[in-house]
């Protein structure tokens, strides 16, 4: 499992995307205290600490399957529920939260429509389901500019696009086949200034997630047509890249 790396490599790879994104995911989802909220998929709490700043960490709890993220989280907050779980078993009774998000994580869940729906349990009548994932399918992603270059060198390449809720109304498409309700979708962007190439470039020689995999799986050589490829679709740095994620928000 490509999720299964040291927190920090996480961090530096997707952090500083989810991050920001953390924030405008939480206003359109409404997290506004006094309410309990639940993060699944919580990898190492870019949207958790969001969640605790609004609802204190009493109010907060967070699942993931992977142990060395979860370590990080749990040493950030001692107190914090911390579960290990994937979301298709969340281990927490029915109406308990008055929100349940799910941040970059449907794409990965093992059956999406299934993973909403015990969102959806959890979440008590009247309170909010949300979930958000780049938009790898339409090019807004914050990996677009990788996967161009990964794809003129290598059409076949595995590019990320055909996962689930990475194209414009498929979370809302999930979302009903879940069984959920009043459902609504949008866009949301930010953008992370990268002050030098090997800034951007040096998280995807991680190993983390599809992308950090698929640069391990090449040799020297490939690897390093690869980066120079990159450097050449990106522009002169200091560069900015821009990043969006299609949103969804129901009721249970």
């Amino acid at each position: 499992m490509t999720f299964e790396v040291a927190a920090d490599a996480y961090d530096r790879f997707m952090g500083r995307y989810s991050g920001p994104l953390a924030v405008r995911f939480a206003d359109w989802s409404g997290v506004a205290g006094p309410g309990r909220a639940l993060d699944v998929g919580c990898g190492t709490g870019a949207l958790t600490r969001v969640l605790i700043e609004r609802l204190g960490v009493d109010g907060v709890s967070a699942v993931d399957p992977s142990q060395p993220l979860l370590a990080s989280l749990r040493h950030s907050f001692p107190t914090l529920d911390v579960q290990t779980a994937p979301a298709e078993q969340l281990p927490y009774p029915d109406d308990l939260f008055d929100h349940t998000l799910a941040q970059l994580v449907v794409s990965f869940m093992t059956d999406p429509a299934p993973g909403l729906r015990e969102m959806g349990r959890v979440t008590r009548p009247g309170g909010t389901v949300s979930a958000c994932v780049w938009d790898l399918a339409g090019g807004g992603a914050p990996l677009a500019a990788f996967w161009r270059a990964a794809r003129d060198l290598d059409p076949e390449v595995d590019d990320e696009s055909g996962m689930p809720g990475t194209r414009e109304g498929e979370l809302a498409r999930l979302c009903d086949e879940a069984g959920l309700n009043q459902i609504e979708d949008t866009a949301l962007t930010v953008t992370v200034r990268h002050p030098s190439f090997e800034d951007w470039w040096e998280p995807y020689t991680f190993g983390v997630g599809p992308a950090g995999a698929y640069v391990r799986s090449l040799d020297e050589v490939g690897r390093m047509r690869l980066r120079e490829h990159c450097r050449e679709l990106l522009p002169e740095p200091p560069f900015y890249v821009m990043a969006t994620a299609w949103a969804v928000r129901a009721r249970p």
